[in-house]
């Protein structure tokens, strides 16, 4: 399957002390020309200041989805373990529908300690936490298909982690996009392993976009070659300096061209 090459921007929403700078920085990107716009779902700041201003990732979606036009939109990526699955659905069609269709709904098991901690959630293990991301995805594709109206288009689901026995496993049932954090090597490595879990499953691996943060354009067509066609760029407040997303769209550009 033939994808185009792909540019997002994850608005991380630590730093900020006013709202209308994460808004700004969503216009500024949008016009910029980016493809995605990403946020992420945790409570603290996870660089700077530990206990620095910062957002909600849902709220703000719903926010970016009505200021919009063009772009994609969704969490990279919501914590699985923070909020009940069918609430989670129900959420997502609804801002699937403010956006007239263009959220998607990034999932990942949730790693950072202190927003369970903090929450009230329990945190556990890595096992527990993505046995609870499976019993997730279960519910949530349930949930989607009985909510009325339903929603605007069949919502992608993109799912963030390497694993290789279970979170790839979950990639291959229920994911339309995979993020990983990973160089040339891995990409191909774990690639061929979501391949092996695909057909166990019955699916086509070529149906799942790759998804990686944006590495500078040096290295960004070798990631290609290995599959990647999303690349992230991300930015914090309270200045959301776009300069390096903007060179991610030039290099897109050129490939394209």
């Amino acid at each position: 399957m033939s994808r185009p090459i792909r540019i997002g921007v994850q608005l991380q929403p630590q730093h900020a002390p006013r709202y209308d700078l994460i808004r700004d920085a969503v216009r500024r990107a949008e016009d910029a020309g980016v493809d995605v716009v990403f946020n992420w779902d945790h409570f603290y700041p996870l660089s700077g200041n530990p206990d620095g201003e910062h957002f909600e990732c849902w709220t703000m979606l719903a926010a970016v989805a009505e200021q919009t036009e063009r772009v994609q939109l969704g969490a990279l990526v919501t914590g699985g373990g923070y909020r009940n699955p069918d609430l989670l659905a129900d959420m997502a069609r609804t801002v699937d529908h403010i956006s007239g269709g263009r959220l998607i709904l990034g999932i990942g098991a949730g790693w950072f300690q202190r927003d369970y901690d903090e929450y009230g959630y329990e945190f556990g293990t890595p096992g527990t936490r993505l046995a609870l991301l499976k019993e997730y995805l279960v519910r949530i594709d349930a949930r989607l298909k009985k909510l009325n109206p339903q929603p605007l288009h069949d919502i992608p689901i993109l799912i963030g982690g390497g694993g290789e026995k279970k979170t790839l496993r979950l990639v291959a049932e229920y994911g339309n996009i995979w993020h990983t954090f990973a160089d040339v090597d891995v990409l191909e490595h774990k690639s061929k392993i979501l391949a092996e879990h695909c057909a166990d499953v019955g699916t086509d691996p070529a149906g799942i976009e790759r998804s990686v943060d944006w590495p500078g354009a040096e290295k960004a067509r070798a990631l290609v070659q290995a599959g990647a066609t999303l690349f992230t760029v991300g930015s914090s407040g309270p200045d959301y300096d776009l300069s390096e997303v903007e060179a991610a769209i030039r290099w897109r550009d050129e490939q394209a061209g």
